[in-house]
């Protein structure tokens, strides 16, 4: 498992527009973590979040930045500017260009659907 812990910093909401919010972390200092989606897990307030991120430069969306972007299951609320720690769990999938954003956020869906399954089995 690896953490990672920054301040959470605007993203252009492509993911909001999707129906997957996603805090976002500049992660270019932390080369060692490899891209991919991922199981992962946030504490907001002292409530831990299930929640599923991705680390990479979102290349369906023409990203060039390398990002951590997590969208917390359950959450709303604003984040931006407050320093979280995300727990990378379990890589699911490495990160790949997708054909559409439809096909994409159909991936979002079944990657959201393997986590919360993972999740109910631990």
């Amino acid at each position: 498992m690896q953490e990672i812990e920054a301040e959470v910093i605007h993203g252009r909401q492509l993911g909001r527009q999707m129906g997957f919010p996603t805090v976002n972390m500049d992660i270019a200092d932390r080369p060692e973590i490899t891209n991919g989606v991922y199981r992962s897990e946030v504490e907001v307030d002292g409530r831990i979040y299930v929640s599923m991120s991705n680390v990479g430069v979102r290349p369906s969306v023409d990203g060039r930045t390398r990002l951590l972007e997590t969208h917390l299951f359950g959450y709303s609320g604003d984040l931006y500017g407050r320093r979280l720690r995300v727990r990378l769990i379990e890589k699911i999938r490495d990160e790949r260009r997708f054909a559409s954003i439809a096909d994409l956020q159909a991936q979002l869906e079944t990657d959201k659907q393997k986590i919360l399954d993972c999740k109910q089995h631990a």
